[in-house]
């Protein structure tokens, strides 16, 4: 109702009155200046569209956009970062650098992984191919000093709970 109201407003008040400034009719003035500008959009979008956030690395290495996950190199874990959508791509930058690049997802709630953004997390699947350059393969990680039985933990602090 208020749409209708509005174009029957512009219709048969604002387009044809004297308007204060210019001293001429606004539809006059549109059809004799500006109509002839116009020119067809050919189904380009008005205007590029660049969606920026800013978002905090998650635990699991991964940032949330509108409820999908998207991974992350795992040394950022806990800092800020800036994520430009665009043209259907998921791009993030740390410190003006991009770190990341994603296909956005099309759906909710997805994990988009790039599982060479993980090599070096405990549990990350060795010698997970980085999509970027499939043929390459990431060494295994060595063997951590902190994967112990917890016991051994335990035994420093004085036994169990």
């Amino acid at each position: 109702a208020l749409e209708a109201h509005l174009i029957a407003w512009m219709g048969d008040i604002a387009d044809v009155r004297i308007h204060g400034t210019t001293g001429e009719r606004p539809i006059d003035r549109f059809t004799r200046i500006e109509a002839a500008s116009l020119q067809p959009l050919e189904g380009r979008p008005p205007y590029h569209q660049i969606r920026e956030l800013r978002r905090k690395v998650h635990a699991e290495a991964t940032i949330e956009i509108d409820t999908n996950q998207y991974s992350v190199p795992w040394r950022l874990i806990g800092t800020s970062v800036t994520i430009e959508i665009s043209a259907g791509m998921v791009r993030v930058f740390q410190a003006g650098v991009e770190v990341a690049r994603h296909e956005q997802a099309s759906g909710r709630r997805q994990r988009v992984l790039d599982p060479g953004h993980l090599a070096g997390i405990v549990g990350s699947p060795a010698g997970a191919r980085h999509p970027a350059s499939p043929s390459s393969i990431a060494p295994a990680p060595p063997e951590s000093e902190l994967l112990r039985p917890l016991t051994e933990y335990e035994a420093v602090i004085g036994g169990g709970w």
